[in-house]
């Protein structure tokens, strides 16, 4: 029977590298230039990651970049394909609704808990240090920019509420479905808007307004989900 390894194969075999550095943070450096280039367009839901190409422009072996593709497999970001090898995941339709159902049930308690928790001085000077770049009032352009803006957003609000299993299950939510968000909802009146309701929730949050925080983060998600709905339905795998 076939392997994970036998479906990973390629038909080169790539040597450690003298200059790698250790395994473990080698993978760690797959790790994040995957997901980087996942979210910010480099590679698009549906393609297949060439094993030999990655190992020379990385300069690291198989190993180390299997198991990058396994962690990420489990993230949700990457599908391994028996005879293929590894794809950028594409979601369905269907799992792109649910994933924003889920998504918005864990993050607008994060919210609340964020708000109940300004009370603490080191939360709150640590929550408005982490939110600082959304009051400048620059123009945002779509791409990585404002990709890393708003990922930085909710993590903070989601730190502030002091839950690390809350913060574990929505960045691994959110890596999927930023790559719907990169494929054609990052326009400028949607970051406009996008970066409004931010300002609107952290208004909330400074303010120990549970309630308020946690309906402006599900008005929030909720739009953001409209948006991917309206999507061509060729971006969604069948």
């Amino acid at each position: 029977m076939a392997t994970l390894d036998d479906h990973l194969a390629d038909a080169s075999l790539v040597p450690e590298h003298a200059d790698s550095p250790a395994r473990g943070g080698t993978v760690e450096y797959v790790l994040d230039h995957l997901r980087n280039g996942v979210l910010q367009g480099r590679y698009a839901p549906g393609q297949r990651l060439i094993e030999a190409d990655l190992t020379r422009d990385l300069r690291v072996s198989r190993g180390p970049l299997r198991e990058a593709f396994r962690r990420l497999s489990a993230e949700g970001l990457l599908e391994i394909v028996p005879h293929r090898g590894a794809l950028v995941r594409r979601l369905t339709l269907r799992e792109m609704k649910e994933l924003f159902q889920i998504r918005i049930g864990l993050e607008t308690l994060a919210a609340r808990l964020a708000a109940e928790a300004m009370t603490d001085p080191a939360t709150r000077e640590r929550f408005e240090r982490e939110i600082e770049p959304i009051w400048g009032e620059h123009p945002r352009a779509p791409g990585a920019g404002y990709i890393d803006e708003n990922h930085q957003f909710h993590d903070a609000v989601v730190t502030a509420s002091g839950n690390e299993q809350l913060l574990r299950l929505t960045r691994q939510l959110r890596l999927p479905l930023l790559m719907y968000q990169l494929a054609g909802t990052l326009k400028p009146e949607n970051i406009a808007a996008s970066l409004a309701e931010h300002r609107d929730i952290a208004r909330a949050i400074l303010a120990g307004d549970a309630s308020q925080a946690e309906g402006h983060v599900r008005h929030h998600l909720q739009r953001a989900t409209g948006i991917a709905e309206a999507m061509p339905h060729r971006v969604f795998a069948r």
